[in-house]
């Protein structure tokens, strides 16, 4: 898989393919996009790995010299998804998000491994190790600095050594600290509702019910250090209307939250998401 970006000019495509054609390139899957107000050109090429005559590292290696005639700025990526992706969950209390991930990996829906679930909280370490995949509690105490420094080291210590693709926060409901978010920038994804920015902080469904919205939704976007600010991958909304209840609303909002994650995430597995700047392009 190649994805790449750079300020557009005359003859990208044509050099990229023929680029892959001398080499006996199979393009199975060709997507472009030109943003009119940046003049930044995106694309994603997935070829077959068998018609080509060496392995991905040195394609990586190759494909990075015409890289670097096209655009000294540019932005690329060569991967191989023969690799086996893997994720890592972060969790807290609130369950919805990883019972729908963990039901889509048992039924290779989401064809990934899952190395590890870790938790502030023990509440979903049961529902965890019924799927066979091991739970780590790592409590962040309230009012305590150095604790929460602690418990941001070992929660790194533990995501790091599995070398995820994803690290997805499942509703984790704690702010990752800077460096973490420049650590894992591109690969940490976040859920949460698309209140924001009009009702904030506690109770949102109840402020939205007295506002009387008729649009209940979910946005899933890579984590940044600016909160609930980074680039977005996947939105979507669901209706309600005058009979729903508070808890109604609640239960429409995870029912979409699920759906939007689970979307996300793929897209960011299948390196369907090119990101410039804070907007992306889903190809």
């Amino acid at each position: 898989m190649i994805t790449f970006g750079c300020p557009d000019r005359t003859g990208i495509v044509a050099r990229i393919s023929s680029f892959l054609a001398e080499h006996g390139g199979w393009i199975v899957e060709a997507a472009y996009h030109t943003d009119p107000a940046t003049n930044w050109f995106f694309t994603r090429q997935e070829v077959r790995a068998d018609s080509l005559p060496f392995d991905a590292a040195e394609l990586r290696e190759r494909f990075g010299l015409l890289a670097r005639e096209l655009g000294a700025n540019a932005n690329w990526r060569v991967t191989d998804t023969g690799e086996r992706r893997r994720v890592v969950l972060l969790v807290s209390k609130e369950g919805h998000c990883l019972y729908d991930l963990l039901g889509r990996v048992a039924s290779r829906e989401l064809d990934v491994d899952v190395p590890a679930v870790i938790g502030n909280h023990a509440d979903l370490a049961g529902i965890t190790r019924a799927h066979g995949i091991p739970f780590h509690h790592v409590p962040f105490p309230a009012n305590d600095p150095e604790g929460r420094q602690a418990a941001f080291a070992q929660l790194r210590q533990l995501v790091d050594a599995h070398r995820p693709h994803a690290v997805v926060l499942a509703r984790f409901m704690q702010i990752l600290p800077t460096e973490l978010c420049a650590d894992w920038a591109g690969r940490a994804l976040n859920i949460h509702h698309s209140f924001l920015p009009s009702f904030v902080g506690a109770r949102p469904y109840h402020q939205a019910h007295g506002r009387g919205v008729k649009l209940v939704g979910a946005t899933c976007h890579y984590v940044t250090a600016e909160l609930d600010q980074g680039p977005i991958v996947e939105q979507d909304v669901i209706r309600v209307d005058h009979t729903d209840s508070i808890p109604d609303m609640v239960r429409k909002g995870r029912d979409i939250e699920k759906v939007v994650l689970a979307r996300g995430l793929r897209w960011h597995l299948e390196d369907r998401v090119l990101v410039h700047g804070n907007q992306t392009v889903i190809f």
